[in-house]
């Protein structure tokens, strides 16, 4: 049965993959994105199943307005992928409180604003699954990208404390944590450095921007598989509350747990010790 799907950021990069593959599994399409024209040629393919909408995710009233447009085009929407997001990278001291401030807005707040918008037209339905893409970077802190790092795991804790509250009405919520996938995010278009260029700081800074660099464009993760990943969560009747996606990530998945494991049971006493009544 075809199911509306609501992608944010689908211009490029995962989520044009994602709504790639929504779109060729015969579903509807809710796309949005700041530049209108990227989404011409998804609007192209199936003009009939595609609504194609400008949306800048940190504006709640203009998120609020393209759910209600995607119910008076397709009465409903089941699946909504909070994809829009940018990297913010350098050291912390190097961005200034604007850049975080810029950072959260996007990735975070635009998470909410979506979601407010939509798990009220779930909760009517009592079905719908909201996949919420985090990063590698909210599984495990990554030094040169503190606020990136911040605003993903934040994301990643909102997913796990919404599942709890929207799953006695149907609704499914999935943390998605991608490793390194062949899109723009390293582009100069996407990702943003800090611009305080501190001193200390440069041998690092220089060898984050070299790293990042040399990465680009060369990541094992296809954005179209992504996709029909997600199809898979969709389809499931027990989704994952986290689906690392990609073999990197789930090796910086496996061996933080590892980490987290050891670290526990090192200072399990010291953690204990801190109870003020006896167990």
């Amino acid at each position: 049965m075809a199911e509306t799907w609501f992608i944010t950021g689908a211009a490029r990069g995962l989520g044009a993959g994602i709504a790639e593959a929504a779109l060729a599994a015969g579903h509807n399409l809710v796309v949005s994105s700041r530049r209108l024209e990227a989404l011409q040629r998804l609007l192209d393919q199936a003009p009939e199943r595609v609504l194609a909408l400008h949306l800048d995710v940190t504006d709640e009233a203009a998120g609020a307005r393209a759910v209600e447009a995607a119910l008076q085009r397709f009465g409903r929407v089941d699946v909504l992928v909070n994809n829009a997001g940018y990297g913010q990278l350098a050291p912390f001291e190097e961005n200034r409180p604007e850049d975080a401030d810029k950072q959260f807005a996007t990735n975070v707040f635009g998470v909410f604003n979506l979601c407010r918008a939509v798990l009220p037209v779930m909760r009517q339905q009592r079905s719908g699954h909201v996949f919420n893409i985090s990063s590698v970077a909210g599984l495990a802190g990554m030094g040169g990208a503190a606020l990136y790092c911040a605003s993903k795991f934040a994301v990643a804790g909102f997913s796990e404390a919404l599942s709890q509250e929207v799953a006695q009405f149907g609704i499914h919520v999935t943390a998605v944590e991608p490793g390194g996938f062949r899109t723009d995010f390293l582009d100069a278009s996407s990702a943003q450095f800090g611009g305080r260029n501190l001193g200390d700081y440069a041998a690092f800074t220089a060898k984050v921007k070299a790293s990042a660099a040399a990465g680009n464009h060369q990541q094992a993760g296809d954005p179209l598989k992504l996709g029909e990943a997600l199809l898979t969560l969709a389809a499931s009747a027990l989704p994952p509350l986290h689906f690392a996606a990609g073999s990197d990530a789930l090796k910086v998945a496996t061996d933080k747990l590892k980490r987290s494991a050891a670290e526990l049971d090192q200072w399990q006493g010291l953690s204990r010790s801190t109870d003020g009544l006896s167990a």
